[in-house]
């Protein structure tokens, strides 16, 4: 694959396709912490960009999201080139983890993994982002920060979600695990949580 970064062992059973969140690129430091940290488990994990994201690092310049259509064919296509197949697991940062979850039934996956979903835009709880998730069949594990204004408990739990779906909560976390000093928790210990629940279900995932 070209335009990626991979980390983990070439020969590894499970590989990890990973995308990035609507702001930030594949390389970002939270991006970069988490590959590396779930790699080091053992697993091949694969970051790519969306179109919108290669073309900010060509110009320089902002831009928008591509349209849904452009990210959801780009992550087939991603998944494709990733070999696909049950032995791989997808998913990524909140829009690449919301992206992963529409295309992973079709695709035959092993699993989708979403680090701080996108249940709603900040402050608009009517504009939920969830109707696809009532009937996901692939298993699928959402880490969110029990601050993540994006969805916080008391709304999660109101939502209409499949059984596939486990949600996993990470200790006053904002949309990227960052807890308040006061809580006694620092963002390295919440990513250090995150990392291992990803892997943790991983490795559980059913392989080829």
């Amino acid at each position: 694959m070209t335009g990626v970064i991979i980390d983990g062992p070439k020969t590894a059973a499970k590989s990890f396709l990973f995308a990035h969140g609507a702001g930030a690129p594949m390389d970002s430091a939270f991006m970069q912490r988490v590959a590396e940290g779930v790699a080091a488990s053992g697993v091949r994990v694969i970051r790519f960009e969306f179109p919108y994201m290669q073309r900010r690092r060509q110009t320089g310049k902002g831009g928008a999201p591509d349209p849904p259509r452009v990210l959801t064919q780009s992550f087939r296509d991603a998944i494709k080139e990733a070999g696909g197949g049950r032995g791989l697991v997808i998913g990524g940062k909140s829009m690449g983890g919301r992206i992963a979850s529409m295309v992973a039934d079709e695709a035959g996956v092993g699993g989708v993994v979403c680090l701080g979903y996108p249940f709603h835009p900040p402050g608009k709880l009517e504009k939920t982002r969830t109707d696809h998730l009532e009937n996901l069949r692939t298993p699928t594990v959402i880490l969110q920060g029990t601050r993540d204004s994006f969805g916080l408990p008391e709304e999660v739990g109101g939502y209409k979600l499949s059984s596939a779906i486990r949600i996993e909560w990470i200790e006053d976390g904002d949309h990227s695990f960052k807890p308040r000093a006061r809580s006694g928790r620092t963002e390295e210990d919440n990513i250090r949580a995150a990392i291992a629940l990803v892997a943790e279900f991983i490795a559980s995932s059913k392989g080829v």
